[in-house]
């Protein structure tokens, strides 16, 4: 199932259990623009080469709207389209005052040079700059992207329109980037898995855990629950993975890749195929790398009772059936994974009001917002007697519909 289809059929699960009209229900899901730009650019051997870029911004009606940009070879207006959608929920789960966006360029970041990707970077703004801005549409890393792409985003929108450092998030601290971006995503994830299992009587190191993606993402989740005292067995990346029965050092680990680039080679666990760690016999999963990793095909093999999504979309509609016959609790990622977007949002207001917070803050009120977005779940899942990603789905389209209503566009 492609991830536009997926999503579909998540939202319309939900708008049918709140009883949306069927003008209203189109409406939500219809992108409001789709933009779709040619980025030709001079190689450094002197051969031009052409890529694609997308922005696709689906929904405005609580505020601007916001969203990453993916640089990787599989992206295609479907999956952006997929992912603009999610950003709209994702923002209305957390209650933050804005839409959804996403956009990325068809390529391959790992096989390009630094100054090529500058220069792809500046050729893909000057496609979308008159459609983004801080009072429309605030891009921010995703997917081989980094707060050095954000530099030159930054940098080129102002060619154009003046200096506007809220245009972008995910920015260098020298150009008004946030304190604690950079470890938000997995900071959020954590909050996540406090809030679920705090409300279970239970903590983070009662539980094992295997993570898949040792990126951004999973290299801080799983930083975070081993310094909790979870531990942590399994891990994978692209080239493969790698366990420890009695927990991997993650620090040691997280040196390790950062002077060879990868886990092979690591002494302190036990090498095998990548591709099996989700059948890890862990108690939590998390899934941490791309969209769509777990399928009907696959679900049957999870022997984690708990999964926390990290990435955006890994489960598929139709394992999450299967999984809730299994009695496997699915912490959605339109809740799960909203600490990145949160802490945008704290760096696109540091940058309006021109005044920097401190890590403190930003922690502490990144706390606070996914505490009170998971009882706001658990309340909706009561509410409609459904699974959380139903509820995560109601939660935010009930947000986001009256909000639409109350502009008289619905």
């Amino acid at each position: 199932m492609n991830a536009t289809e997926a999503t579909r059929r998540n939202f319309t699960k939900a708008s049918r259990a709140l009883g949306l009209t069927e003008r209203l229900e189109k409406r939500l899901v219809t992108p409001k623009r789709e933009v779709k730009v040619e980025c030709t650019i001079e190689a450094d051997d002197g051969h031009v080469h052409t890529y694609v870029g997308y922005r696709v911004q689906h929904d405005d009606a609580r505020g601007p709207m916001k969203g990453g940009i993916r640089y990787h070879p599989e992206v295609d207006p479907d999956e952006v389209n997929a992912l603009a959608s999610l950003m709209t929920w994702k923002t209305a789960v957390v209650d933050l005052p804005y839409g959804g966006a996403k956009g990325g360029v068809n390529c391959d970041p790992r096989a390009m040079s630094r100054r090529e990707l500058e220069r792809l970077t500046r050729a893909f703004v000057g496609g979308i700059h008159d459609v983004i801005g801080p009072d429309r549409d605030i891009p921010a890393p995703d997917m081989g992207t980094n707060a050095q792409t954000m530099a030159w985003m930054l940098d080129e929108f102002s060619r154009f329109h003046g200096h506007a450092p809220a245009v972008v998030t995910g920015k260098p601290i020298a150009l008004g980037g946030s304190y604690g971006r950079e470890e938000a995503t997995g900071r959020g994830l954590y909050f996540a898995m406090q809030n679920l299992f705090g409300s279970e009587g239970k903590r983070i190191a009662d539980f094992t855990y295997a993570v898949q993606g040792f990126g951004n993402v999973g290299s801080w989740v799983a930083r975070f629950i081993a310094q909790a005292g979870g531990k942590v067995t399994a891990i994978s990346d692209v080239g493969g993975a790698i366990r420890n029965p009695a927990g991997l050092d993650v620090e040691a680990l997280v040196a390790h890749v950062g002077k060879t680039g990868g886990l092979a080679g690591f002494a302190g666990g036990e090498s095998f195929a990548g591709d099996a760690l989700l059948a890890e016999p862990v108690d939590v999963l998390v899934p941490a790398a791309l969209g769509g990793v777990i399928t009907a095909n696959n679900a049957g093999e999870i022997r984690a009772r708990t999964i926390i999504e990290g990435a955006n979309h890994p489960v598929d509609p139709e394992a999450d059936d299967i999984l809730m016959k299994r009695s496997v609790v699915v912490l959605p990622d339109i809740y799960a994974n909203a600490g990145g977007v949160t802490v945008s949002y704290f760096e696109w207001v540091q940058n309006i009001q021109q005044y920097r917070w401190d890590v403190e803050r930003v922690d502490g009120e990144l706390e606070k917002i996914m505490k009170r977005a998971y009882t706001d779940l658990i309340a909706t899942a009561k509410q409609y007697a459904c699974d959380l990603r139903t509820a995560a789905f109601a939660l935010a389209i009930t947000r986001v519909a009256h909000a639409t209503e109350l502009r008289g566009v619905g």
